[in-house]
């Protein structure tokens, strides 16, 4: 249960209440009535802005209107106390027996807590990694790979249709390359001295078995044929090898997607120019002249009429290239093809992750995607990923002997484990940069937020098995959650444990916090959180032996205490699951 939504919907009965007594206007809207966390905890355990935003329409002032919101939330029996603060602002505290209540809740949902129906089934398509088919996976597609796979699981634990989607660019002068250093490798493979690779090809040993595979197939065919003949079959078997060790990639990190879409299948069925002739048609392409770009000068830049898309009409900086000076298309007019095609797949609301490098792409996929769905409603949010700074001690790591130049994700997830790795690109926002210290992620310390949360659910396994043993704990005893969540809650009394239920009740909030703002880092913060409230009560328990989990005088304490700690788990193995993250039962 959110318990924000809960008490807002107490709330708004008691609002509708005064309206009906006439306090209130009938016709006075209620949506921008919230209620919150206070900013202070100390003022209590929810807040709302009701008599704040109700004020003038009611025709009254804030504080006197917060006094009858007041009364009527007092005469509910639900709140210890309700408060009026500053201008108008009502605060309102929860009983301990709310709070010990919840712990059973959380027993009760079991890995079903903080799962909603939020979307209410809405679909939506999460576009991630999309990474050019030519190499292995590097560190850099890692974060968007992560983001991408945790968005879409929390999007679907609070009740949205999702489907996670890989855009393949197997179209254009990249794959191109890729052919070419292929054929070179084919060459190699006939036993040719190839030399140092040219300037311009991919030179990671990762090519050698597509040569092989060439080579093994066609014989010496290949090198009878113009380039002309042989690119389209080398770039066919090339780009199907590279896009197989993608998805191996991909599955190190436990990483899947239900649609894998290629770019040339749009050129291929005509859908780049049924989707331009869309836009032709409601007079959004026309044949006209840019400026020259910023920061190049009159020499630079040659002025030619040429097929231009009105980005500008929606919100973009300039005008944007259809063609090429060629007449090919440019990579805009695919991407809006594409766009369209999710659209017409009934992907209303689109997520797409990119690089740092696609950043100044946004403003004209979202001018297009508007005009081409004709929508009033935002259906693209655009998540950008910035850069991942790989270190070693603080000292930079740039290299890798498999790719040439760059750290491949399989290197990363083989050295540090796929848990440290998704967790780790989860723990700072999107847009930050993010520094991977091999080091640090590694280390058994509450610095390390990975290590620092999993130990938190292994301590509680550890507390849970000693809860049955005979001479730490009650042999026999059903520690069960449906056992468990029978206990006497009232034993729990202790401000560091009503502290720790009250940071587990907070978290189908966070999860539909996280949902709405596609923002699933902000769990990763949440959990750190958790296992803090979690260690501080272990900690007061070394100090206090009465506030032990286990106390072997005293066996309707130890069961309320193991429930709690078990619903702790909970909520943390749902959390750690929302990321991908294994809670494990044992440190080792």
């Amino acid at each position: 249960m959110n318990i924000f939504q809960h008490f807002l919907s107490v709330l708004l009965d008691q609002l509708h209440a005064l309206q009906a007594e006439g306090v209130l206007g009938s016709d006075i809207v209620l949506d921008k009535v919230a209620v919150e966390p206070p900013r202070d905890a100390s003022h209590g355990d929810l807040a709302t802005n009701a008599a704040m935003v109700l004020s003038k329409a009611a025709g009254m002032k804030p504080r006197d209107l917060a006094g009858k919101i007041s009364e009527k939330l007092t005469a509910t029996g639900q709140f210890s106390s309700v408060d009026i603060a500053g201008p108008g602002f009502i605060n309102m505290s929860l009983s301990d027996a709310f709070w010990q209540g919840q712990v059973s809740d959380v027993l009760k949902a079991g890995a079903g807590y903080g799962s909603s129906n939020l979307g209410q089934g809405a679909k939506v398509n999460v576009e991630y990694v999309s990474a050019n088919p030519t190499g292995p996976m590097h560190v850099g597609h890692t974060r968007g790979a992560v983001f991408g796979d945790a968005l879409a699981n929390l999007l679907e634990k609070t009740g949205h249709e999702v489907c996670r989607e890989y855009y393949i660019n197997d179209a254009g002068a990249q794959v191109d390359v890729l052919a070419r250093s292929a054929f070179l490798r084919y060459r190699e493979a006939l036993g040719q001295d190839i030399g140092a690779i040219p300037e311009g090809l991919y030179p990671g040993d990762y090519l050698v078995p597509v040569g092989q595979k060439l080579a093994a197939d066609h014989g010496e065919a290949l090198l009878e044929k113009s380039e002309a003949d042989w690119l389209p079959e080398v770039r066919a078997l090339s780009t199907s090898m590279m896009m197989d060790m993608i998805r191996d990639d991909l599955a190190a990190l436990g990483i899947t997607h239900d649609v894998f879409f290629s770019e040339t299948s749009l050129h291929e069925s005509g859908a780049v120019e049924e989707t331009l002739k869309l836009l032709d048609e409601k007079g959004l392409i026309y044949q006209g002249v840019l400026e020259p770009p910023k920061g190049k000068t009159v020499e630079d830049y040659e002025a030619r009429p040429q097929t231009l898309f009105k980005s500008t009409e929606f919100g973009d900086d300039v005008d944007r290239a259809l063609k090429k000076s060629d007449g090919s298309w440019t990579y805009f007019a695919p991407d809006i093809a594409y766009h369209f095609d999710k659209y017409n797949r009934g992907y209303t609301n689109q997520v797409d992750v990119w690089g740092a490098d696609h950043a100044g792409y946004i403003k004209r996929m979202s001018a297009a995607v508007r005009a081409v769905t004709g929508s009033n409603n935002d259906v693209l949010d655009v998540k950008i990923c910035q850069l991942v700074r790989l270190l070693r001690n603080g000292e930079p790591v740039k290299m890798s002997k498999r790719s040439g130049n760059f750290v491949t994700l399989r290197e990363v997830v083989e050295e540090v484990g796929r848990d440290v790795v998704r967790f780790m690109m989860l723990y700072r926002k999107n847009d930050a940069t993010l520094d991977f210290d091999f080091a640090k992620v590694t280390e058994q310390s509450r610095d390390n937020p990975v290590f620092y949360v999993q130990y938190a659910h292994a301590r509680i396994c550890s507390v849970l098995r000693n809860g049955t043993d005979e001479e730490k704990g009650f042999a026999g005893e059903d520690l069960s959650d449906a056992a468990l969540s029978g206990a006497d809650m009232s034993k729990l009394s202790d401000d560091a444990e009503l502290a720790l239920i009250k940071q587990m009740a907070a978290f189908p909030r966070v999860m539909e916090s996280a949902a709405d703002a596609h923002e699933p880092h902000r769990i990763a913060f949440y959990l750190y959180d958790l296992a803090g409230a979690f260690h501080s009560l272990w900690n007061k328990g070394k100090d206090h032996p009465d506030l032990r989990f286990i106390v072997k005088e005293d066996k309707g304490a130890t069961l309320a205490r193991l429930a709690l700690i078990r619903a702790a788990a909970c909520v943390l193995a749902a959390g750690l699951g929302v990321l991908g993250v294994e809670p494990i039962e044992e440190m080792r």
